[in-house]
């Protein structure tokens, strides 16, 4: 069964930093790309980040570009999300997806909330 487990997120100041991880099993994760999504109250959820299977390729959404960076390690199946210069409008749950075969799989989801 695929699990997709999150981890990192927090009460941060606007201007910090965190970094979330995404835990992967059940399935062979160096073959898939992963991306991370957001969802903030009263909003859809939107993509944040997306990276390739080999970790070779990467894209953001426009507005993120340049705070975040999006990376992974295939050897642990992790998948991380470097936040920085965080502000309140960060403030979001933040997901792992997976697509396998079309089908999607989320994680739980990790709260990130940007205030002072």
């Amino acid at each position: 069964q695929v699990h997709l487990v999150e981890s990192g997120g927090g009460l941060v100041q606007p201007g910090g930093s965190l970094r979330l991880s995404c835990t992967a099993s059940g399935f062979n994760f160096r073959n898939y790309a992963m991306s991370w999504y957001r969802q903030a109250p009263g909003k859809e959820r939107e993509l944040v980040a997306f990276i390739t299977s080999a970790g070779d390729g990467a894209s953001y959404a426009d507005s993120l570009k340049g705070r975040f960076t999006i990376s992974r390690d295939n050897a642990k199946n992790t998948v991380n999300l470097q936040m920085n210069s965080l502000k309140p409008e960060d403030t979001a749950v933040y997901y792992c997806h997976v697509r396998r075969l079309g089908v999607p799989t989320w994680g739980q989801g990790t709260q990130v909330t940007v205030s002072s």
